[in-house]
């Protein structure tokens, strides 16, 4: 042994790499995650997983309800994410992006009334779930199968049809089934779904072989892309090992080959490839490692590698060739679309490219080159909660930035945050300089404040910035949008600083303007109870307070303002009076159109005889409640016909008696009671005579008025005496 070749493209291929570390992150979020089936094609990677958490389970009722699932990137049947929604399980989705694109075609095809050829192992995990989203399908494993299946059903071949291909199949394959298919069929509809990773793998293991005496294929015998590596080695190179690991690897058969190449599948990690390579550096005599120049054939664009057979034509002449139709004006030549194909894309440049498939975890985007784009679906989504069916769509055109190129699996990592994040802080320090507001979410609490999402940009808002209390947790800020300025960009520090406080303020202060701009007597506002004192209670109208006196929350008669209302609620005040220059404004509460008097008023007048409670007992007479929120006076003169020295000696608090209605004053809503006047009138005193005296006048009390004020407190007692002569 004295050459060793190695293959550029060796590793993981992009998908199988992408689950690997989605399953990494999972781990590291739930601790235990199940796999439904195994991860990949590689016993000690998948056993380095599980030593992790990682469980793996053949089937969804292995799975409790409410677990975390990995989805591996064979991918599955829509029979199986629907299992797992009513598990109420927590996937995380890690199908690849070019198997999604053949779930999606598979749709397609029972949508438009095809029947689905799947050419690919029909026991394989990829080909099971890309026949769950077609209804009418059939597989066949080789041309053979294709060829015999086509010319003995006619019906079949006469029918349309859509052929697609396991995305590890062979372009020989391909080529072969594009034959039968324009041999056979009338109507059929061809995918080219094969990975351009496995393009390339197998096309620079075509070329080893063909330079080496022997090729050493490494992958795992269950694995599909790993076999057809193994088997295109064979048709080149008449001594192929294929095996797992280095530990398999016969060093002594090797000895006699001068030069040995080395490939390996696409679930294959790095570290198993360096294992073998380096355990043959030990045994060569010779070190001499070339790396085989790879040439990369360009795949056609997703729907260029449609390819539409109608019925069989006769074939033109040999001899006789076709000319290129010039290119239509405003389309691009066949000439301009290879090249376009073919272009170099740079890490941070910034493409353009067309939606093909969309999965719960990722946007697959076509670029019109040999490389196929990825997005994570997270940075489509907004902080409303919308789902990315409902912010993107197959067929969309999206920009983004290149994060990441994999020539060799012919991927690009793009993100369209890093792209919007560079409009954003435009955005961001326009409205620092322009002062005006934006919007954002808060997502996380952290040492002195909290953090606000502002167009995918993180704001820190100081705790005293908040908007609330000195002492109040912020966490109660969390996942609410709040309204904020950007007091501060420092944009190479990358460093945004905000004030939800200064928002409330300028609220505040314009509610305040518009409020004395507009306020009048009578007008009616919605406020909120601030704060309760002994003599009322302050209301928000609105960034004003005003004060609703104890007098106007109730008709009623009340002890205090706690007895009608509490601090935090909501009432439909008006405006008593108000004073611009001291700021001060007194509300109403109580209703105009509910005035007790005007009810009163309606059902008695002087005369007329009611049924009173007695509610307060004075020395100089009682209380008694008429109706609602009226009260007249029972003077002790008028309680009985007879002398008592206290109003508790006949009545008590509570009591209901019948009372003659003997005064009402309108003006200042007082009325006098009497219940002597209902009585039979007592038997009148022998009255001594006296010498009559002429030269002086004698006065008589002929009645005692009492003046109530509206809310039924006393004033005092007014004695109106009359002098007349005897």
């Amino acid at each position: 042994m004295k050459t060793v070749l190695t293959g550029s493209a060796g590793g993981f291929c992009g998908g199988v790499a992408r689950a690997v570390n989605m399953a990494e992150s999972a781990l590291a979020q739930k601790g235990r995650v199940y796999c439904l089936g195994k991860l990949l094609h590689n016993e000690a990677e998948i056993a380095r997983l599980e030593t992790l958490g990682m469980v793996t389970v053949d089937s969804v009722d292995e799975i409790p309800d409410g677990a975390a699932v990995l989805l591996r990137a064979h991918g599955e049947g829509p029979a199986v994410y629907e299992a797992l929604r009513r598990k109420g399980a927590e996937v995380f989705d890690a199908t690849c992006g070019r198997v999604a694109h053949i779930h999606r075609l598979a749709r397609e095809a029972e949508e438009r009334g095809r029947k689905l050829i799947v050419f690919g192992d029909p026991e394989h995990p990829e080909v099971r779930g890309v026949c769950g989203w077609c209804r009418d399908t059939v597989t066949v494993r080789n041309t053979e199968e294709l060829d015999n299946l086509l010319q003995n059903d006619p019906q079949l071949a006469a029918s349309p049809l859509r052929l697609l291909f396991q995305s590890t199949e062979t372009q020989a394959n391909l080529k072969k089934s594009k034959e039968i298919a324009k041999k056979r069929c009338t109507n059929c509809e061809i995918f080219d779904t094969i990975c351009s990773a496995t393009q390339i793998r197998q096309k620079e293991a075509l070329e080893l072989a063909s330079r080496c005496d022997a090729m050493v294929v490494i992958g795992g015998k269950n694995s599909a892309n790993s076999r057809h590596l193994a088997d295109l080695c064979a048709q080149r190179c008449a001594h192929v090992l294929f095996l797992a690991n280095a530990e398999e690897l016969d060093t002594a058969a090797l000895k006699a080959f001068d030069t040995i190449g080395i490939t390996a599948g696409a679930s294959v990690p790095a570290r198993i490839l360096k294992e073998v390579t380096r355990k043959m550096d030990e045994i060569r005599d010779t070190i001499e490692t070339t790396e085989a120049t790879t040439v990369e054939a360009a795949p056609a664009p997703a729907e260029a590698a449609v390819e539409k057979i109608e019925a069989p034509q006769a074939e033109a002449p040999a001899a006789e060739e076709k000319a290129e139709a010039p290119a239509a004006e405003g389309e691009k030549s066949f000439a301009e679309l290879l090249e376009d194909s073919i272009k170099t894309i740079y890490n941070g440049e910034v493409v353009k490219g067309i939606v093909a498939a969309i999965t719960p975890t990722e946007v697959t985007v076509d670029l019109g080159t040999k490389h196929s784009g990825y997005i994570p679906v997270e940075e489509f989504l907004d902080d409303n909660g919308t789902s990315v069916e409902d912010l993107i769509h197959i067929g969309d055109t999206v920009e983004a930035s290149v994060v990441r190129v994999n020539d060799v699996e012919g991927t690009v990592m793009l993100s369209k945050r890093r792209l919007d994040a560079v409009k954003n802080w435009e955005d961001v320090e326009a409205a620092c300089e322009n002062e005006t507001i934006v919007e954002g979410v808060v997502t996380e609490e952290n040492k002195g404040g909290i953090v606000v999402k502002v167009k995918g940009l993180r704001v820190f808002v100081p705790a005293s910035q908040s908007g609330l209390p000195r002492d109040a947790e912020m966490s109660q800020l969390l996942r609410q949008k709040v309204q904020l300025y950007i007091t501060e960009v420092n944009k190479p520090r990358r460093r945004i600083v905000g004030s939800i406080r200064k928002v409330a303020a300028r609220a505040r202060h314009e509610a305040i303007t518009r409020i004395w701009d507009e306020i009048e007597v009578g007008k009616r506002y919605h406020g909120t109870v601030k704060s309760l004192t002994s003599y009322g209670a302050f209301v928000d109208i609105g960034g004003v307070d005003g004060m609703v006196h104890v007098s106007e929350l109730s008709w009623k008669r009340i002890n205090k303002p706690a007895d009608v209302v509490a601090v935090g609620d909501e009432l439909d005040v008006y405006v008593i009076n108000f004073d611009r220059a001291s700021r001060k404004i007194s509300l109403g509460y109580k209703d105009p159109n509910e005035n007790p008097w005007e009810r009163f008023m309606s059902q008695y007048q002087v005369g007329d005889v009611a049924s009173v409670r007695i509610v307060k007992l004075m020395t100089f007479g009682a209380f008694a409640e008429i109706v609602p929120g009226v009260d007249g006076l029972i003077h002790i003169s008028q309680i009985a016909n007879r002398r008592i020295g206290k109003p508790d000696e006949v009545l008590s608090v509570g009591d209901i008696v019948d009372v003659k209605i003997t005064a009402i004053d309108e003006d200042k809503h007082k009325v006098s009671l009497s219940i002597r006047a209902l009585s039979e009138p007592a038997p009148a005193p022998e009255r001594r005579s006296r010498p009559e005296r002429e030269d002086k006048p004698r006065a008589r009390a002929d009645a005692l008025v009492y003046e109530i004020s509206e809310t039924g407190k006393s004033s005092g007692f007014v004695p109106e005496i009359t002098e007349y002569e005897d």
